[in-house]
């Protein structure tokens, strides 16, 4: 887990976790009043940093296809929508979560590192 502070505040976090050859992410939140200034662009690339040093070779996520502070925001980052069937059973079983608890038009992205 990466907390962004502003003057001593947490302002956002970004959790994940290692699922060998990369590092899904499981949550990125920055403080509404905090939005528009890179802090989540920053925690991302200190994420994605972090993994290239451990020798990871992706970032992976899931997120709302058609919410432009979601799919469109890590797409500009470099992530592309990932095919489910070409995912692993991991990210397979966190679609049918999210579909089986009602969230709609959901999607997995993938950045090669």
């Amino acid at each position: 887990m990466w907390v962004a502070e502003d003057d001593g505040q947490a302002v956002g976090y970004l959790a994940g976790r290692v699922e060998r050859p990369r590092l899904h992410i499981d949550e990125v939140d920055v403080l509404r009043a905090f939005q528009g200034r890179g802090i989540g662009r920053g925690l991302l690339t200190t994420a994605a940093d972090w993994a290239r040093a451990k020798g990871l070779r992706a970032l992976s996520l899931t997120t709302f296809r058609n919410v432009p502070w979601n799919a469109p925001f890590y797409a500009a980052f470099g992530f592309r929508e990932w095919d489910p069937a070409e995912a692993p059973p991991s990210i397979q079983a966190s679609l049918a979560y999210e579909a089986a608890k009602g969230l709609k038009n959901r999607c997995a992205m993938i950045m090669d590192l």
